[in-house]
């Protein structure tokens, strides 16, 4: 499974971005996408995820701001951010999880790409 991931950019806080993410390969019907993002010295944390029904998840310092979708029929996903902070500034990942036999798992990881929100 292959992801990319663009969309990045620098932006004045209180701005937007939109993130997209395309994925080519193995994908199995029954999977979820998500985005995740590492800033300098912190862990790589999730910032939303949506399964292949619909289904949504988000980090609680995003939610009313970020948007995730997808597209099914492209193996697309998207993240619309808005009212953008410093604190949002970070290395966004794609990722997208495949659901395999007996309840297991299999990540997949893009190359990130690098918000920057100036104050």
């Amino acid at each position: 499974v292959q992801l990319q991931a663009s969309g990045g950019g620098l932006v004045q806080a209180g701005g937007s971005l939109r993130l997209s993410c395309a994925a080519s390969g193995s994908i199995f019907s029954i999977n979820a996408m998500g985005w995740y993002r590492q800033a300098p010295g912190k862990e790589r944390e999730l910032v939303a995820s949506i399964t292949s029904g619909g289904s949504t998840n988000y980090a609680d310092s995003v939610k009313g701001r970020f948007t995730i979708s997808r597209d099914n029929a492209k193996n697309m996903a998207y993240l619309l951010m808005n009212t953008l902070k410093p604190e949002d500034t970070a290395v966004y990942y794609c990722n997208i999880r495949n659901l395999l036999l007996y309840g297991s798992t299999m990540d997949y990881w893009g190359k990130g790409t690098q918000v920057t929100v100036s104050s």
